[in-house]
């Protein structure tokens, strides 16, 4: 068992909505499909992909492995499972995420996801919810940064829809 060093602990929760024009099958392929997923989710100017495994089924050994970073960033990793999934509705999963820095493997906080997914006209009304426990001295600091990081993420989401229609 490894004890994290750091005592301090921050709880935080957001829900983010977003609606695209796209039907609720097609914004649930984009996180189902790995290809698709990386794209929205990680790839960015700059960024480099070390490792990218996205197993998207429920528990066990299903869930993703990702780790990135740039030529002036820290890797950063990010261990999720997936919990539920009901397909074209609804993604439950939980995440750690964290930093390597000076060779160890750090983990700044870790968090559970619901994805809600309702037809919107002739599109998807988004719900993204986030319950977090954000660990270090300045947990609490990083709650709206990853609000904002998150409502960043959704928005490439739309923006990968908008390329495929």
């Amino acid at each position: 068992m490894t004890v994290s060093p750091q005592p301090a602990l921050a709880h935080g929760t957001f829900a983010i909505e977003r609606r695209y024009d796209a039907a609720p099958k097609r914004v649930f392929a984009a996180w189902a499909d790995p290809e698709t997923f990386r794209r929205w989710f990680v790839e960015a100017p700059g960024a480099t992909i070390h490792q990218w495994i996205h197993d998207f089924r429920v528990g066990g050994l299903g869930g993703g492995r990702y780790r990135f970073g740039g030529p002036e960033n820290p890797i950063g990793f990010n261990e999720t499972i997936f919990v539920d999934i009901v397909e074209n509705s609804r993604i439950i999963f939980t995440y750690v995420m964290g930093r390597e820095l000076d060779g160890e493997h750090r983990r700044e906080s870790s968090s559970l996801v619901t994805v809600e997914l309702m037809t919107d006209g002739g599109g998807t009304r988004l719900i993204y919810t986030e319950q977090g426990a954000y660990f270090g001295p300045d947990g609490a600091a990083h709650i709206p940064n990853r609000e904002e990081g998150c409502g960043w993420m959704l928005d490439n989401l739309g923006r990968e829809l908008e390329k495929r229609l």
